[in-house]
């Protein structure tokens, strides 16, 4: 006699806080939005590549948002789910890395004409490097054992 079981392609619930590559969320949400206030509480300036600085990290976090929820609900139960991971944080990690690499040059850029009154919002801007960069360490970890898993899923 034949049973029919239900597949699960990805964890949901609290299964998400065991899970390797969905433990990530939480970190993500926390040095992705420390980015955003970071680089917010900074004067913006040149506007063109803190302004990408500062849709990445907001769409990230939007997007990670939405995607942690999805799979706290169990609305990842579809066959498709396991790619979509492994390729939202792929990208995730495609944007982060640009962003930093723009914000450190910004910064360096910065420091080369820092004066005392500045000297505060240099410092913040240095953290918001370094917090971009653990970001998109975070993010690439989470794309790898995604990836990892997805592989395993087919």
């Amino acid at each position: 006699m034949a049973t029919t079981t239900s597949k699960e392609f990805l964890p949901r619930g609290r299964k998400i806080f065991t899970s390797i590559p969905d433990i990530f969320f939480i970190p993500e949400f926390v040095f992705g939005g420390l980015v955003w206030i970071l680089v917010a509480s900074t004067r913006v300036y040149p506007d063109n590549p803190l302004g990408w600085v500062m849709f990445v990290s907001i769409f990230c976090f939007v997007l990670t948002t939405i995607w942690f929820f999805s799979f706290l609900i169990g609305a990842n139960q579809r066959s498709i789910w396991p790619s979509l991971d492994a390729g939202y944080h792929f990208l995730a990690v495609v944007f982060y890395l640009s962003a930093s690499v723009d914000l450190a040059y910004v910064t360096i850029l910065k420091g080369r004409v820092l004066s005392a009154e500045n000297l505060k919002i240099y410092r913040l801007d240095i953290a918001a490097v370094v917090m971009s960069y653990v970001a998109t360490l975070l993010y690439f970890l989470h794309a790898i054992f995604s990836a990892i898993r997805w592989k395993r899923c087919e």
